[in-house]
């Protein structure tokens, strides 16, 4: 046999895990790493977060993924050189932080690696009939296990659409393995650049799970605070957003768009909410001239109403109202005051964020993509039935080290 799959054979058979989750999303600030302990697999998954830092990333590599991030047109041979170098640098930022954080690589076994997001394609935006659903994430898995000597899991995304899903939300597997309570009716609301939720309910039955896509996160706010404030990534604490007011006009286009009338579960990206997407709202509601501040505050209660809107959605049918349901944040979107509250206003559930369930909000989306490679070692059992977006199927491509 050969000695990587001894290997692996090995690992899938130890009692816990050490697993290093990587994770860099949409809004490109930098890359998660959670160092994670983990036993068992599926609905009796147990994860201990051991290590977690963000690196963040320097405005070179920004610029460098912005020049191919989400645009139908690109200097293609960027991309392919993106690939292997987003590989190499990820390695060696989880190399930095096993030296900071005094642990050998050769205790750790295996790296789940997510990749950057450089496109995301689902038929309802693409609207090509022949094609199918579509996503692309960079950052090659076998540089990662070359260079760090650990084996790499990555590409997570890509099985997800072999077996009839959008390639998103992932966050369902993990969410229902490690947040999932009979007797709560759950919301696991994360709100990056692209919000999204896992409906868990108190039956804890997986086959009445749900998950989707809501639209915008922080996409545009971080976009059009850039855009105004180009020393700001974001809007720190709503800061900008609370001095403003919401256009009504302009947030009814925003809102009209016919993304928002797709059934779910969907999915989306920056390749729709974007500069240009907002733009366009502002011409056809003339509103090109308001002030930074009222467009931040329009921008955050888009956010708002649309996540609102879709949970409302999903949840008509249970046999629950609403204030029976406690939504835990995680996420960029969690920290930002103003979205918290306005959620808080529109929705009449409990809120909390998943920090109090012992994984911080910050880290979470590392953590699931460790739950996803462990579920790949030695899991893969759990059947969430044959519904459209939530396939029962083992995701990730396996990278040995030599």
């Amino acid at each position: 046999m050969n000695k990587n799959l001894k290997s692996l054979y090995h690992i899938a058979q130890k009692q816990s895990r050490i697993i290093i989750g990587l994770m860099s999303g949409t809004s490109l600030d930098g890359l998660d790493v959670a160092l994670c302990e983990i036993s068992g697999s599926g609905e009796n998954t147990e994860v201990r977060l051991v290590q977690f830092d963000t690196v963040d990333y320097s405005e070179d590599i920004k610029t460098e993924i912005r020049n191919i991030f989400a645009k139908q047109t690109i200097d293609f041979q960027k991309l392919v050189l993106l690939n292997e170098w987003i590989g190499v640098l990820h390695a060696n930022i989880v190399l930095e932080c096993l030296k900071r954080w005094n642990i050998s690589s050769h205790k750790v076994d295996l790296v789940a690696s997510h990749g950057q997001t450089v496109l995301h394609a689902p038929k309802i935006l693409h609207q090509q009939e022949k094609f199918p659903n579509a996503t692309l994430q960079i950052g090659d898995g076998d540089h990662i296990a070359v260079k760090t000597g650990i084996i790499t899991i990555s590409d997570f995304r890509q099985k997800h659409l072999a077996a009839g899903g959008e390639g998103a939300p992932l966050a369902v597997y993990g969410d229902y393995f490690i947040f999932g309570k009979k007797g709560e009716n759950r919301i696991m609301l994360n709100m990056g650049g692209i919000a999204n939720f896992t409906y868990l309910p108190s039956s804890m039955n997986p086959e009445e799970v749900f998950v989707t896509d809501t639209g915008a996160g922080n996409t545009l706010i971080d976009a059009f605070t850039r855009l105004h404030f180009p020393e700001k990534a974001y809007d720190k604490d709503a800061l900008i957003a609370k001095q403003g007011t919401v256009n009504q006009p302009l947030l009814n286009v925003l809102k009209s768009d016919e993304f928002f009338q797709k059934p779910f579960p969907k999915t989306t990206g920056p390749e729709l909410f974007n500069i240009k997407y907002v733009r366009k709202a502002q011409s056809e509601s003339n509103t090109e001239n308001i002030l930074i501040h009222d467009l931040l505050a329009t921008l955050t209660r888009f956010s708002a109403e649309t996540i609102v809107e879709a949970i409302n959605y999903a949840t008509k049918n249970t046999k629950y109202g609403l204030e029976n349901f406690t939504v835990y944040m995680s996420g960029g979107g969690a920290h930002n005051p103003l979205l918290v509250s306005w959620l808080k206003e529109l929705l009449p559930c409990n809120f909390s964020k998943t920090d109090v369930l012992g994984i911080s909000g910050d880290a979470k989306e590392a953590v699931l993509f460790a739950i996803l490679a462990n579920e790949t070692v030695s899991g893969g059992d759990s059947n969430f039935g044959l519904r459209k977006g939530i396939p029962s199927v083992s995701m990730g491509k396996i990278s040995f080290p030599n």
